[in-house]
């Protein structure tokens, strides 16, 4: 298990580091420019709007605890009906309040995954060592904390609609001419900042069969569709901000043992310096893509600013 000589030819490709200075947070984010978020605003048809999010859940979450430390959010009451100024007479007449709490990895459910979460010869985005990463304080250098907004075009590219199917097979690993076909599907031209979410219907499983058939597969076979190295190219040469997906990995998944394994996040994260979501429901906004006749949309899609994470729970929102 190692990445081959594919691998390395294309990170020599599609490497952006410096490309935006030598102290650059954000990586490929930088591509969405006030000009592009107001070209994003001006998709606003409509104003319907469609959430991409996972409910935040502890039975029946995405995870099943095949990652350690991968675990549904664990949710507590702190207080409840509590009248912390008082409540002389006991009618309950004052002011009380009820308090929360939830313990969860922060890439539970839907998700991005900040630039310091993935790192391969010891080395994250722009050549900042790993060693960054401090167990107290998370990431020093590529907290996702330096991503303050993450709004712009977003376009679904519908892979399985795209190919007359309502949901790609596991052995399915999504290439450049995949994607081409989807944008044509989609009637859009593709434009530099978009953010592409890429639909391959394995959400379906989640839905109908839980977790573990959404992760391994209906039959447990432990593959899953998604990009593979050869859209990589295609991202990078389309000048894309982020992507994200409707998988628990975003990228194809061919099982434990292979070569180049998650090579897609490393490319994606590491040297062309692109966040990256998973576990994004795109079913409800592949029907209304559907149903409006177009594929492009204002996407919100800001993280939370945890100081030092990896990542970030997000609930993205689609309005067209």
């Amino acid at each position: 298990m190692s990445f081959t000589d594919a691998f390395f030819a294309l990170r020599d490709e599609v490497r952006n580091w410096g490309r935006w200075g030598d102290d650059d947070r954000l990586g490929t984010l930088n591509l969405i420019t006030d000009g592009a978020v107001a070209h994003a605003a001006s998709l606003v048809r409509t104003g319907r709007r469609v959430s991409c999010a996972l409910d935040l859940k502890h039975s029946g979450g995405v995870q099943i605890g095949q990652m350690h430390g991968r675990i549904n959010p664990l949710h507590a009451m702190v207080k409840i009906h509590s009248p912390d100024l008082g409540d002389p007479d006991g009618r309950g007449l004052v002011a009380h309040f009820s308090d929360d709490i939830v313990t969860m990895p922060l890439q539970a459910a839907t998700h991005w995954d900040g630039l310091s979460h993935v790192s391969y010869d010891n080395t994250l985005y722009n050549g900042v060592p790993v060693e960054s990463i401090k167990p107290m304080g998370g990431a020093t250098v590529l907290g996702i904390e330096h991503i303050r907004h993450l709004t712009g075009r977003g376009v679904l590219l519908d892979v399985c609609a795209a190919k007359g199917q309502s949901r790609l097979a596991s052995d399915h690993e999504v290439t450049a001419e995949d994607l081409d076909e989807a944008a044509e599907h989609a009637g859009v031209s593709m434009r530099p900042g978009d953010i592409v979410l890429v639909r391959t219907g394995r959400m379906q499983l989640f839905r109908e069969a839980g977790a573990m058939a959404y992760l391994a597969g209906p039959d447990g076979e432990g593959t899953s569709p998604g990009p593979g190295l050869d859209a990589v190219r295609w991202f990078w040469r389309h000048d894309v901000a982020a992507v994200a997906g409707d998988t628990y990995m975003l990228e194809f998944f061919g099982g434990l043992g292979g070569d180049d394994l998650l090579g897609v996040h490393c490319l994606h994260v590491v040297d062309m310096g692109m966040t990256q979501g998973q576990n994004w429901d795109l079913e409800a906004l592949a029907e209304a893509c559907a149903e409006a006749g177009r594929y492009e949309f204002l996407l919100q899609a800001n993280p939370e600013p945890f100081v030092g994470g990896c990542g970030s729970p997000v609930n993205p929102v689609a309005v067209l």
